[in-house]
Parts: C-alpha cells; sequence; structure tokens
C-alpha cells in the first residue's frame, strides 16, 4: 500500500525532448530552402537581433552580474550584421561542379544542433550560433547556462519569431528554459541530436565529446602576451588595456600573462600606468593572489566584476579610474597562481631576462590554455616567428588587443564566439568555428578513366525556394506547415518521452 500509485513524469525533460522533434521536422523542411531564402531569413535574423543588442546587453548584466552593458552590446551586434557579412559570400546551398576532376558536391546541413552557451557571453553566444545554424541550413536547439536562463531564452525567442515572419519553419530556433545538468546530459545524448556545439566549463565540453554524439568543443584560454623592445610601447600598453578591461575580461581570448622582458618592463610599467592601469606593489600583489585564489581554487565572484571593485574586496586603494589591475611577479615561473587565466580585468606582468626565457616560459604558460590564443607585440618578426612556433596555440594576435583579436572582430580572423583550440587543447576544431562546420558535403566522384558528360546535371529537386509562409499568432498551433502526419508523429514521440520519463 506504500508503493506509489503515480509516477510523474519529468515536465521540463518532457518538454525538452518535444522541443527536438519539433527541432528535426524544421531541419528537415529547412534543408530544401534555396540559398536566398537562406540569406532572406539571415537578413531579419541579424536585422532583429541588432535592433535589441542593448536591451539583451543589460538583461544579460542584470541577471549575471557579469561584464559592461555597453561592451556587452558590442558584443551582440558583432553577432549580427558584421557576422553575416562576414559570411556573405560562403554558399552552403549550392550543388557544386568540379568538370575537370568529374566532382559533384552536394551540401548535407547536419539537422538538429544542440547548442551550449555560457554565462559569460549568453546572448552573444545565442546570437552567433543561432546565425551560424540559420546559414547552413540547421535547425538548433539552445541551452543556456542556468544563471543566464532567462536572458538567453528571451533572446532565442526574439530571433524566432523574427526568423518565421520571414519564412523559417516554426521550431528552428528553440532554447531549454530551464537547464539543468541532468536534462543536458539527457538531451545531448539524444539520437534526434546530430552535433553539439559546446561552449562552456570544461565538466561541460568533456561530457559533450562523451555524449555518443558528434561535437564542437572548445577549452579554456590563458593567453600571453609577449611585448618585445621592438614595439611601440605606448600602443602595446593601450591595446592591453582595451583588450583586459573589455566587458571586465569575460572572453577567454583576453590577456591574462604580460610577459616583456628585463630592458624594457620599467617602460612597460609606465606605459600601462598612463593607459589606465594600476600598478600593485609586492603588498598589493599579495593581497590581489589571496582574494583571487582561495585554496588554490579561483575566487569565482571576481569573474566579470571591475577592476575598482576587486581591488576594494582585496583591500587595494586603487584611484575610481583605474581599468585593470597589474599585479607584478618579479621572475616567471609556474609555481604562482597568478600565471593562470582569470576572467577578470586582472593582468600579470613579469619579465624575462632575455627572449630564449621568455619564449621558454610563454610555451610553459600557454600550457595551461593549449591551442587557444597569444599576442605579440613588436616589430621583429623574425622573433615573432620563433614565439608563435614555439607556443601551443592555434592564434596569435600581432598588435592589436587579443580579446577582439582573437575573435575576429580586430582582425580578419573569422567572427566567432567559439576559438577552437585543436588537438592541443584536446578539441575537434582548431580554427573559429563558422557556419561551414555544420554542412559536410556528399562527394560524388567518376573514375578517372571513365566518361563523365557535367554538362546536363538538374539540382533544381534539391533546393528550391518555399512557398511563403505566414507566421501564425502566438496562440495558435500547429503551424499551417505541419501535416496530419508530422503531428501524429510529435504527439507519439511526446508519449514514448513521457513513458520513458515514468519508467
Amino acid at each position: 500500500m506504500d508503493k506509489a500509485l503515480l509516477n510523474v513524469p519529468d515536465r521540463e525533460l518532457s518538454s525538452a525532448r518535444m522541443k527536438l522533434v519539433r527541432a528535426a521536422w524544421a531541419a528537415k523542411y529547412y534543408r530544401k530552402f534555396d540559398r536566398e531564402s537562406v540569406l532572406r531569413i539571415a537578413e531579419a535574423v541579424a536585422r532583429a537581433g541588432y535592433e535589441k543588442a542593448g536591451y539583451f546587453a543589460q538583461r544579460a548584466v542584470q541577471e549575471t552580474g557579469y561584464g559592461v552593458v555597453a561592451h556587452k552590446t558590442l558584443k551582440n551586434q558583432l553577432s549580427t550584421h558584421e557576422l553575416l557579412d562576414y559570411y556573405r559570400g560562403l554558399d552552403l546551398v549550392s550543388p557544386r561542379v568540379d568538370a575537370e576532376r568529374k566532382i559533384i558536391e552536394i551540401p548535407s546541413p547536419a539537422g538538429v544542433v544542440f547548442a551550449l552557451a555560457p554565462v559569460t557571453n549568453p546572448v552573444a553566444t545565442v546570437y552567433y550560433k543561432a546565425m551560424l545554424a540559420i546559414l547552413s541550413r540547421n535547425a538548433i536547439v539552445l541551452s543556456p547556462h542556468p544563471a543566464a536562463k532567462d536572458c538567453s531564452a528571451e533572446a532565442a525567442r526574439h530571433l524566432a519569431q523574427a526568423a518565421e515572419a520571414a519564412g523559417a519553419p516554426s521550431g528552428l530556433i528553440q532554447c531549454v528554459e530551464h537547464p539543468t545538468v541532468t536534462l543536458v546530459e539527457d538531451i545531448m545524448s539524444s539520437e534526434k541530436i546530430n552535433v553539439i556545439m559546446a561552449t562552456g566549463g570544461n565538466a561541460m565540453v568533456r561530457a559533450a565529446y562523451s555524449s555518443g554524439n558528434p561535437a564542437l568543443g572548445v577549452g579554456p584560454g590563458n593567453a600571453v602576451a609577449y611585448v618585445d623592445p621592438s614595439a611601440a610601447v605606448d600602443a602595446a600598453a593601450r591595446c592591453l588595456v582595451e583588450s583586459k578591461s573589455f566587458d571586465n575580461s569575460v572572453l577567454c581570448t583576453n590577456e591574462s600573462i604580460c610577459l616583456t622582458l628585463e630592458q624594457n618592463r620599467g617602460n612597460m610599467e609606465r606605459a600601462l600606468r598612463t593607459a589606465g592601469a594600476h600598478i600593485c606593489n609586492a603588498d598589493d600583489t599579495d593581497r590581489l593572489r589571496d582574494h583571487l585564489w582561495r585554496d588554490g581554487t579561483f575566487n569565482a565572484d571576481a569573474i566579470g566584476k571591475s577592476a575598482v571593485r576587486i581591488a576594494k574586496e582585496a583591500g587595494i586603494r586603487v584611484s575610481d579610474s583605474a581599468k585593470i589591475l597589474v599585479p607584478v611577479v618579479e621572475h616567471p615561473g609556474q609555481d604562482d597562481v597568478l600565471f593562470r587565466e582569470k576572467l577578470c580585468p586582472v593582468l600579470t606582468l613579469t619579465a624575462a631576462t632575455d627572449f630564449d626565457q621568455a619564449v621558454t616560459f610563454a610555451a610553459q604558460a600557454t600550457r595551461r590554455g593549449a591551442g587557444h590564443s597569444a599576442a605579440f607585440h613588436g616589430e621583429d618578426n623574425c622573433r615573432l616567428i620563433a614565439f608563435s612556433s614555439a607556443v601551443p596555440v592555434n592564434r596569435v594576435v600581432v598588435n592589436a588587443p587579443c580579446s577582439q583579436g582573437a575573435s575576429g572582430f580586430a582582425t580578419h580572423l573569422p567572427p566567432s564566439f567559439m576559438v577552437g583550440t585543436g588537438y592541443a587543447g584536446r578539441s575537434s576544431v582548431g580554427e573559429n568555428v563558422g557556419p561551414q562546420h555544420l554542412v559536410h558535403w556528399t562527394r560524388i566522384a567518376f573514375g578517372r578513366d571513365v566518361p563523365a558528360d557535367l554538362s546536363s546535371l538538374d539540382f533544381d529537386a534539391l533546393s528550391k525556394k518555399p512557398a511563403p509562409v505566414v507566421a501564425a499568432p502566438p496562440s495558435r498551433a500547429p503551424e499551417p506547415e505541419l501535416t496530419k502526419d508530422t503531428l501524429r508523429a510529435m504527439i507519439l514521440e511526446e508519449l514514448r518521452s513521457l513513458k520513458g520519463a515514468s519508467e
């Protein structure tokens, strides 16, 4: 009699599974869209995202407590029109014919993308990954960090409405409103997921790779910025302060260590101070170290906070105009926690005796963020090549802010909020992730000595302009495009999910 008579299913998990069913249907329908229709939808989403970039930046800061509204606004904006313009000429829709080599290539979108978004860059990541899915003709289900779920879900709904108004199928962009670790792990292992885009903590990225589904994951950074004596020291200092203070340094591409030579250290301290940095004395450095690391663990309360606030909490007196804090460690080495990644406006300064020692230290330090990024300031190209070939990173930013440069917003690298760390960083991708990573190509190859007439190929059946779709009011369901068979399949899938949740 004590046995429960009714097992209540997990409503959130059932809802998330239902989103996958809708996404699978949307992906199947959307993969038939022609390039003109894809670009029209992408334009509409970019415009909608840009118009509310400031609003969602404010919502993100309010909900998470991380970063700076003006800087998050800029990141949101960069993930709309600028991202679209970069990839506008990349055709992932039209088949390609190489008559000389007798090869036909037909694009095959992944299908359903499950995308994790971090708490540090919640809305910008939602914008960015949604745009990549649209450009590659995939459906996307976003899973935000629990500490940023409200602003992320609202942003996803906003983009989805714009996409559907432009003719996209319902369910193309969706978001898990109440993510939990258990729910996310369940969804990542679902057979309805075709690829996972994992951005976040190491544990979640590793879980994505262990899910049984294909995954694109990225690792942490720990960028070393080497300032050579050949550099324009004032310009280098401005780059460093601008980069390290940008959005209170929550980007994983931000510099963690400023490395120079002993002969240049005095000039570097002066230039950093002029650029708005507070140079810590020995006592300040000890206080800051103790505040940021407690029992060997980084103080999460410092993430994304301003330099002034961190200084106050550490008991350090600084000017209200201080943009970053610069603790000084006399000699480079691996035994100081200040040489680790810091997602806050704290930049450790150290000086090597010569260039060889600098390169050796940089190579050791960047192993904590293997495969990620580094920066070089100077005009000595021989040293640039030596430095770049020695550090285990996949991108070196030269004479520019590393935060924006490695992400492609201050260089000509692809604009991205998913910076691949490659084999060194235990990632399957070593470049800035773009829509091309969400499309594979079916290759039809004729025998070398076999005649092949490729002049009369007809690809019209593969990609057609869809009929105009009239977006239904939010209260109406199902959408006009849903057939009875599709709706029946969705209902059966939901029933199966409910049954599985009760067992």
